[in-house]
């Protein structure tokens, strides 16, 4: 069986305008604002240092549909760099970028491949000697909900067939249901791989054959949290070879820290620097969210202070550093025994409450307004159940220990 290699990337999601980081130094905030195209960089330089037979970018290359001058510009000069070195690229427009979007088009390099609105295949024949079959389609729309699994046909001619979508698996919950598909609807196609895009998470769906979704290369908020990337693939015997590479200049984290053991601001401090250190990687940004849990100092004012003066500190050793981690977020949570029966019988009032809580189901009627402002519906992504339940909790914790204080 001949020989095959490329690269398989999704959601680029370039000049993401990273929505609420503006209080950031300036020159931190200018590279995390930088963060997708440096990312963009590092799966150049990859297909070109491995020289890869071609790249896959299933989806989502531009935030939005206005496809900014900026984004276009700067991934044209990345296209380019791979046009010289005879690499092809084939893209997928997905829901962010589709095809109906209102933007001022520039043209990209010959070796530039867009599949259109309905699912087609385009012929690839490699440096090697292999023909590849690749098959796709652009969101004609941002909403795209038919089943376009079922256009994707197999045609003979071919040593490998690989299918492009940007879509969501059916089982899933945590995005739009996009062009849905199930893990068998996809086995049952018999392709050899199936370069998938859409969810942000990366995720091995199957290995016989091979479906993958890489996640996007650059996390562009604390849900987005870890290493991010796309992945090298290489074909020999007919089995995938496959080889992760990190992108993302800046890595999102969320660490929670047990201070029951402090008694001292500077234990804290030293708590904190501590779980700073953990998560500092090499030539890597970090955005951390910082939680403290089970805090209580011996002194009161210290306790009172520590908040905002810790963070101060933290950020103070920061501010220059290359492989920073600029604390985000930084919560600290008392260390407070709060029986919630016994409070029952201690008021009504209580039971009530916690009774609201636990039936209560208005969390959507509550963040409507959110939702129906202009830039709400533009940049805030909407809130899963799991995260739902945890505002809900976090809201009685915060109404318990308030009462409590009282």
């Amino acid at each position: 069986m001949k020989k095959i290699s490329f690269i398989h990337a999704a959601d680029l999601h370039l000049d993401s305008p990273m929505v609420g980081l503006k209080h950031l130094p300036e020159n931190i905030f200018n590279r995390v604002k930088e963060s997708t195209f440096t990312a963009l960089k590092k799966l150049t330089s990859a297909a070109i240092e491995r020289q890869v037979d071609f790249v896959i970018i299933a989806g989502d290359i531009y935030d939005g549909e206005d496809r900014s001058i900026r984004a276009q510009a700067r991934f044209r000069k990345e296209m380019e760099k791979l046009n010289d070195e005879k690499i092809p690229v084939y893209i997928v427009h997905g829901n962010h970028d589709h095809l109906n979007g209102s933007w001022v088009n520039l043209d990209m390099p010959k070796n530039v491949h867009v599949f259109n609105s309905k699912v087609e295949t385009k012929v690839l024949q490699t440096k090697s000697g292999a023909t590849v079959h690749l098959y796709g389609f652009s969101y004609g729309t941002r909403h795209v909900y038919d089943r376009k699994i079922d256009e994707y046909c197999k045609l003979d001619g071919a040593d490998y067939h690989i299918g492009i979508l940007h879509g969501n698996e059916s089982a899933g919950t945590e995005h739009d249901n996009y062009a849905p598909f199930t893990l068998k609807d996809l086995i049952q196609k018999n392709f050899d791989y199936w370069a998938l895009g859409h969810i942000h998470k990366r995720a091995v769906l199957s290995l016989a054959p091979t479906i993958i979704y890489p996640g996007n290369i650059q996390g562009r908020n604390k849900k987005e949290s870890g290493s991010k990337g796309f992945y090298y693939v290489d074909f020999k015997d007919s089995e995938a070879q496959l080889d992760f590479i990190e992108a993302s200049d800046i890595i999102w984290e969320d660490v929670t820290v047990d201070a029951a053991t402090a008694v001292s601001f500077d234990d804290l401090y030293h708590l904190c620097q501590s779980a700073i250190n953990t998560v500092r990687k090499e030539r890597i940004g970090t955005l951390l969210s910082l939680t403290l849990k089970n805090t209580q100092l011996e002194d009161v004012r210290e306790q009172r202070s520590s908040n905002s003066e810790l963070l101060e500190l933290l950020l103070e050793d920061e501010r220059e550093e290359e492989s920073f981690v600029w604390t985000a977020d930084l919560s600290l949570t008392e260390k407070l025994m709060i029986n919630k029966d016994k409070l029952k019988t201690e008021a009504n009032f209580y039971g009530e409450l916690f009774e609201t809580i636990k039936h209560y189901d208005q969390t959507d009627q509550a963040l409507a307004p959110l939702y129906e402002h202009n830039l709400g519906r533009k940049y805030l992504p909407h809130l899963v159940e799991a995260e739902k339940d945890e505002l809900l909790e976090k809201a009685e914790k915060l109404l318990i220990e308030l009462l409590y204080q009282a």
